[in-house]
């Protein structure tokens, strides 16, 4: 089929292959600004292990040496972190574990599965606990909980760690909506601190889940049923919480985790207020032809393989021939549903996940709601973001 994306369909973007060109013409702009994948980094930190790199040319991200060569700017960052504790600065040890954060964000990229061991692996868990660690100074403090997964079959963990963060004034007798956050292939609980500012700053409370196939997440990728388990037993917590308000809940996925906000939106329909999808691919992403060439396109590394594990799939090439049967919203019938309602936001030139996938939603099930931004990437950032909020706050208030 012709794509919307067009000539650049076929087009190998220049930054593939080349940590150098990725690095000079998109991260060390995303960098400077401290947006995606650079939330809570610091240019200073990040400059002198890039310019190792491309002196030592390492430009595979899968490799050992990538990862090492972020490790000694993330320990200094920790030590300079515990400096400040000493000195009894808080706000300042905060500032360089959020950075030490951020180093061990770009030094998994670009995937960690459940399953994982090795380096990557060591460098999430490193992550986590100096994000925790950054976070404990915070006002309100962002919560790690390991809840039961109530819903979970023999062959899934017992357990979802989740991250919790809810405004002082929440209380029983005052109880608040809540931003149910569903992360994605490469971003996971650590690596959403503006959004919950965001969130907190309009008085709602946030929870953030992983999604089945990445990260910490027990749910098991390779059975497309569940995500349904998965967010029946996040919401069962959630009405657990006395502070959460469980008629204004709004489910905001993110990537790789539109898709599940996108089946939310069907699935849960009566006991979500609404759904975000933000970035999604539901249908034509799986398409044999669209991932033949994905692999060219905007996402800094090789996408292909981690997506295929993240559905639960070995061979990057079974996946490309088979995921889409058994995966699809469309072709399972999901979309011909019911919805609440449902935001889809992208970038008209998405090439990780077609615009396709949005528009054609469109003539699925309820009526939808889209912001699509002409020019823009995957995401559609940064102008999709203030839609995205503008868009919670009509919801919350409206309802």
């Amino acid at each position: 089929m012709g794509w919307i994306l067009g000539d650049k369909f076929d087009t190998v973007y220049p930054h593939k292959g080349s940590i150098k060109v990725l690095w000079e013409t998109k991260w060390r702009f995303a960098c400077q600004k401290s947006v995606y994948p650079f939330h809570d980094g610091n240019i200073e930190d990040f400059e002198p292990v890039f310019a190792q790199l491309i002196a030592n040319n390492t430009n595979d991200a899968l490799s050992d040496a990538y990862t090492l060569a972020f490790l000694p700017a993330a320990e200094s960052l920790e030590q300079r972190a515990s400096d400040a504790l000493e000195s009894g600065d808080t706000q300042r040890a905060s500032e360089f574990l959020l950075r030490a954060a951020a180093v061990y964000r770009i030094s998994r990229f670009p995937y960690v599965g459940p399953t994982d061991k090795g380096l990557k692996r060591d460098a999430f868990e490193r992550q986590k606990k100096v994000y925790l660690a950054a976070t404990s100074f915070w006002t309100p403090r962002i919560q790690e909980h390991s809840i039961p997964y109530t819903h979970r079959t023999s062959n899934e963990a017992s357990h979802i760690p989740i991250y919790v963060r809810i405004p002082e004034r929440a209380t029983a007798d005052r109880v608040i909506p809540c931003v149910l956050i569903m992360t994605g292939l490469d971003g996971y609980r650590p690596d959403n601190s503006q959004r919950t500012d965001e969130i907190i700053k309009r008085g709602w409370a946030v929870v953030i889940c992983e999604i089945p196939g990445t990260a910490d997440s027990p749910a098991d990728p390779v059975d497309p049923a569940s995500p349904d388990r998965l967010l029946d037993s996040v919401l069962e917590y959630m009405a657990s919480r006395t502070e959460i308000d469980m008629s204004k809940i709004i489910v905001w996925g993110l990537s790789a985790g539109g898709f599940y906000a996108v089946r939310a939106a069907h699935t849960h329909r009566s006991r979500l207020l609404g759904c975000i999808a933000h970035g999604p691919g539901i249908h034509h992403f799986l398409d044999p032809g669209w991932l033949s060439r994905v692999e060219d396109h905007e996402y800094p590394f090789p996408i292909l393989a981690a997506w295929a594990k993240k559905y639960g799939y070995d061979d990057p090439e079974e996946f490309r021939q088979k995921a889409q049967e058994k995966f699809s919203l469309i072709r399972t019938g999901v979309v011909n549903q019911p919805s609440c309602r449902l935001l889809l936001v992208n970038g008209m030139n998405d090439g990780i996940t077609p615009i396709e996938d949005c528009l054609t939603l469109f003539n699925h099930g309820s009526p939808k709601e889209g912001r699509f931004y002409p020019g823009l990437p995957h995401m559609g950032y940064p102008d999709s973001l203030s839609a995205a909020y503008k868009w919670l706050e009509d919801v919350m208030g409206q309802s």
